[in-house]
């Protein structure tokens, strides 16, 4: 069994740490946690590890994000991986900062990763994991919120989503979509203590 665990994100040091790089942080850290290192592959930085029998390919587009879907068909095709077993990690602003949600399918609302994905693939089947970025900015002002950087007090508050993010990743590999959702989705923000 083969898994495709598309991180979205813009290449470059000047988007590093910005909102709309978080699918860059969670692959990252995955990479980190089974002590790997991105290679460069073709629309991508790509590397791969087992897991519990299943073989994961984390990948990065180097297409920057409007035109993502490039990248994502391409591996698709590469590695001959149904699109159930894909995982896009995507930046969703109309979630709360910290907040997780899986999908098995959707439009992309106003994500030009995503719609840029669904308009390559010709579908809106794919699984998503959103991750929550919050929407505080000022109206006219959503590209710069994107584009800016997390600020120290919320890279704090995003560091438990991103632990949890891997959880959620191990266990659509290995318990599939549906379990997953049914185990993750109605939990609150990954750095919300409040007690249940």
């Amino acid at each position: 069994m083969k898994y495709l665990v598309f991180g979205l994100g813009n290449v470059g040091r000047e988007y590093e740490g910005s909102r709309h790089n978080i699918g860059f942080e969670v692959v990252d850290y995955i990479a980190y946690l089974n002590n790997i290192t991105f290679q460069s592959d073709r629309y991508a930085h790509t590397c791969k590890f087992n897991f519990k029998g299943r073989t994961i390919i984390l990948a990065k587009p180097t297409t920057y994000m409007n035109l993502s879907g490039k990248a994502v068909r391409y591996h698709i095709e590469k590695h001959n991986i149904p699109l159930e077993n894909v995982l896009i990690v995507v930046d969703d602003k109309d979630l709360p900062l910290g907040v997780l949600r899986l999908k098995p399918k959707g439009t992309g609302g106003t994500h030009n990763g995503i719609n840029n994905i669904i308009t390559v693939l010709n579908s809106i089947e794919f699984p998503r994991l959103r991750v929550g970025i919050g929407n505080d900015y000022p109206k006219g002002y959503q590209v710069e919120y994107v584009l800016g950087k997390f600020t120290k007090d919320e890279k704090n508050q995003l560091r438990p989503c991103i632990e949890l993010s891997v959880d959620i990743i191990k266990s659509f590999v290995t318990q599939g979509l549906d379990r997953t959702m049914n185990n993750y989705n109605k939990r609150p923000a990954a750095n919300d203590t409040t007690e249940i």
